[in-house]
């Protein structure tokens, strides 16, 4: 599995999977480890230390130099690598949870993290070194606390936003002034309708339905303290219905409601609409899949609060030996390591503050200019950037949110009473842990 699609998913789709670990554990929402960790002393043993689909060409030869690098520093403790496919990684988790054998640091995003969290399988990190919170990303760190569960239970290790990506050219050729591109959401929808109509549907500017993380971008609250999905408002249903009006001025592909699609990065790149998002990766694929388009790209900010897509590393609680493993998990997040793994993962950023902001250390490779400034903005972007897409929300509610926003965008039922019935079935779905 790519970096890129593992980052895409993890924050999205909650696998019902995530029930068979408290199934067998009977465990409700609880805490892992309690109390500090002292790693400050003479370390010794064996941990094991897992990736998710690390161990290739690309990346072994980093691994094995940072493990010797740490076994030197600590001479009497061993380190074992193992990695595991990227398909079915979860589930994989799920069951080293279950049989007592989860390795003692793993690489979990929130989403795989929080059955885990939940039953109490993991170490209280910020418990465990109070001093740690400060040296991550803000948004990462957070994305590792959970509700009504103290603590903190993932080290944010490599970092992934959207930016907005424009076609120049062809919004030159409607009437766009691309030097005053959309800020807002309702810029964007506005400027969709008004390229829509001048390109009699040939040029859309949006090639997807409204979406959670775009309500929640917007600043709408998507799910309350109580855990409960409350994005049916007014102002959510005046982003829909500006939707609609935007897709009755052809400003919206008509297989966009059905799915039927390869994807909003995949139309911009065949030249069928002129926006799109994606990270800051994208620069290269234009350059590979679009070269007359990429001629013309601008790459700006990501519209509203920016996404925020996490990989990070957790310590088991079930560990013989927490105090190596969480000095392992320390030095195979902090700023040096991040840094050199960002280079080798061209399109991420370190999950340390320091790392994240250290742009020219990032890029030093790089001489695109169109690739720098793509990260340079993304880099910019790590000081907000947040999770939107709370984990609880599932593929299925996702799917029947599409079915009715479909029939709200085409006049067949109000705004809402869609987003009614999208939260109704959300909240009659929410997965119990």
């Amino acid at each position: 599995m790519k970096l890129t699609t593992r980052l895409a998913t993890a924050t999205a789709v909650l696998a019902v999977g995530a029930l068979a670990l408290t199934g067998c554990t009977g465990a409700g929402p609880a805490a892992g480890s309690d109390g500090p960790i002292d790693t400050s002393g003479e370390l010794s043993g064996t941990i094991k230390f897992q990736s998710w689909s690390l161990k290739n060409e690309k990346f072994s030869p980093y691994f094995e130099d940072l493990i010797a690098a740490f076994e030197e520093e600590h001479p009497d403790v061993t380190v074992e690598w193992l990695d595991q496919p990227g398909d079915g990684y979860q589930d994989k988790v799920l069951s080293q949870a279950n049989s007592n054998s989860l390795p003692d640091v793993v690489n979990l995003p929130p989403d795989i993290a929080y059955p885990l969290v939940a039953a109490g399988k993991l170490v209280d990190l910020a418990a465990a070194d109070s001093s740690l919170e400060d040296q991550y990303v803000p948004g990462a760190w957070e994305a590792y606390t959970y509700p009504g569960i103290d603590g903190t239970y993932g080290l944010p290790w490599y970092l992934g936003t959207d930016l907005g990506w424009w076609n120049g050219a062809a919004l030159q050729q409607y009437g766009a002034d691309t030097s005053a591109l959309p800020t807002t959401n309702e810029e964007l929808l506005s400027l969709a309708e008004q390229v829509g109509e001048a390109s009699g549907g040939q040029m859309p500017l949006l090639s997807s339905m409204p979406t959670i993380d775009l309500f929640a971008s917007s600043g709408i609250e998507v799910m309350n303290d109580d855990g409960e999905f409350v994005f049916n408002t007014d102002e959510a249903a005046a982003i829909v219905d500006q939707f609609a009006s935007a897709y009755q001025a052809g400003a919206l592909p008509a297989e966009a409601l059905t799915g039927d699609y390869g994807g909003n990065a995949d139309m911009f790149k065949q030249g069928k609409v002129a926006y799109t998002t994606a990270g800051s990766g994208f620069a290269g694929d234009l350059q590979r899949d679009a070269p007359s388009i990429r001629e013309s790209v601008i790459a700006t900010p990501r519209i509203g609060d920016a996404p925020l897509f996490v990989q990070g590393v957790s310590v088991s609680n079930d560990s013989k030996n927490k105090a190596a493993a969480l000095a392992f998990a320390e030095y195979l997040t902090n700023t040096e390591n991040q840094v050199a793994f960002a280079q080798l993962a061209l399109g991420f950023v370190p999950g340390t503050v320091d790392g994240s902001a250290d742009v020219g250390s990032l890029s030093e490779s790089v001489t695109d200019p169109l690739q720098k400034e793509a990260m340079e903005i993304v880099s910019e972007s790590m000081k907000t950037a947040r999770i939107l897409i709370p984990f609880q929300w599932t593929s299925a509610m996702k799917t029947y949110m599409d079915q009715q926003l479909a029939l709200a965008l085409k006049g067949e039922v109000g705004s809402k009473e869609a987003l009614d019935k999208v939260v109704e079935y959300a909240n009659d779905n929410l997965v119990e842990y």
